[in-house]
């Protein structure tokens, strides 16, 4: 293969000035005729070559296309080809050595236009998720949100409508209320702008197309007065930061809450609780219930007790413990029976125990609802709960929901869940 002496100097900037060039840089800049720079910010770059350079420029304005990639392998002398920020953390750096061998190819990366908005923002960013939606649908943008991040940076772009689709994801995931969202343009430039929005009202007149969107977790005191009856959206109740999905969706908490027939008075048992999520709500709709929280996950006491704050309710007791620790070495006799029991979050040998032990002490009327993720464990399940005397009826929940994508929207469907009633 022959080798290629020419080279392509790909350098990254955060700013306009010629003078903002490390000395290397602008000598590099000196010597080299041809110079490729975007069509977005062509003039300012092109303004270099206005103060008396002795050798005579010639610059090309980029779509990075293919009409770049044609360009510059015609090129047989030195290229300098101007990119923001660093050239390979979602830029031009990829398209380039997909088409280019690594000799050929220098890069003079600057410092990413994410780094430089968490730093005017004085916000660590060692944990954040990065995520582009430029030139690309908002599939990984979704992705993202759904796991809830702390905080979450946005490359947009402005041929495709970015800021609204992030604001369109945002309230379709219930997360108008979850973030912050820092609006962030010409980052380290003259022009450089930052501003907080309200997504509750519209997007400004006029924004920049160089612009990145900075999401970070809003610190918001919940007031449960502002709380529906029934419903509750998912961000109001606080999860593990690495398990942002152990709780029970909303409109699957709605059918089970449903299901379970609340009385006004009486006993609930929430078994393999996670963030206190279905009880929680029942005894918000049914204050007089007494709850019972259990699960065994190390921090769950803590998450159920900051939930039971938000929505203004107090569950009777809460065990951070296994549930079959609690059946077999506890005095079950000290503890008020089950009017309704849930029974989420255990393997089968587990659920068929708890049901063989406090279902026998559940009277006419009392109702056990089972969340079933595994399809094979339903048919055991349904046959001891009807031995013990109760009527079964079993649902499929799958619902979707509508994500706003480039090209208009899309249904994304949440997982399927059975919900197997049992009434004595």
């Amino acid at each position: 293969m022959t080798k290629v002496n020419r080279k392509i100097h790909v350098i990254g900037i955060n700013s306009y000035k010629f003078e903002d060039l490390s000395f290397k840089l602008q000598n590099l800049f000196l010597e080299t005729e041809n110079i490729v720079v975007p069509n977005s910010y062509f003039e300012e770059i092109k303004s270099w070559s206005e103060n008396g350079l002795l050798k005579k420029k010639s610059f090309f304005s980029s779509k990075s296309n293919n009409e770049l990639v044609n360009w510059l392998r015609s090129q047989k002398t030195d290229v300098i080809l101007i990119s923001r920020g660093d050239p390979l953390w979602f830029g031009i750096g990829r398209i380039l050595l997909e088409n280019f061998s690594e000799d050929e190819l220098s890069f003079y990366p600057s410092n990413t236009c994410i780094q430089l908005a968490f730093s005017k923002l004085k916000i660590p960013w060692q944990d954040a998720v990065n995520v582009s939606i430029h030139g690309r649908d908002s599939t990984k943008l979704v992705e993202a949100l759904k796991a809830r991040p702390s905080s979450l940076s946005v490359i947009t772009d402005s041929n495709n409508k970015s800021l609204e689709i992030i604001k369109k994801n945002l309230s379709e995931l219930n997360l108008i209320d979850f973030y912050d969202f820092w609006l962030c343009e010409e980052i380290g430039f003259e022009k450089e702008n930052i501003r907080k929005l309200n997504l509750k009202e519209s997007l400004p007149s006029y924004i920049s197309s160089l612009n990145i969107v900075i999401l970070t977790k809003t610190k918001k005191n919940y007031s449960n007065n502002s709380l529906p009856l029934f419903g509750i959206s998912d961000h109001i109740f606080k999860t593990f930061d690495d398990r942002p999905n152990l709780l029970t969706k909303r409109e699957v908490r709605i059918q089970i809450l449903a299901d379970l027939e609340l009385p006004k008075n009486g006993v609930i048992w929430d078994i393999g609780a996670g963030c206190g999520s279905i009880g929680l709500e029942a005894l918000k709709l049914r204050p007089n219930l007494d709850l019972f929280c259990i699960d065994k996950r190390v921090g769950s006491k803590a998450l159920i007790l900051e939930n039971s704050k938000r929505l203004g309710v107090q569950p009777k007791f809460i065990f951070e413990e296994d549930i079959n620790k609690t059946l077999n070495t506890r005095n079950l006799s000290s503890f008020e029976k089950p009017n309704r029991l849930v029974i989420g979050g255990c393997d089968k040998k587990t659920k068929l125990q708890i049901i063989n032990t406090l279902a026998q002490g559940m009277r006419i009327g009392d109702i056990i609802v089972i969340p079933i993720i595994d399809i094979q464990i339903i048919k055991e399940l349904k046959e001891e709960l009807e031995d013990k005397n109760f009527k079964t009826n079993l649902n499929l929940i799958q619902t979707y929901k509508s994500l706003s994508i480039a090209e208009g929207m899309r249904l994304d469907p949440n997982n399927p869940i059975f919900l197997l009633k049992g009434k004595k």
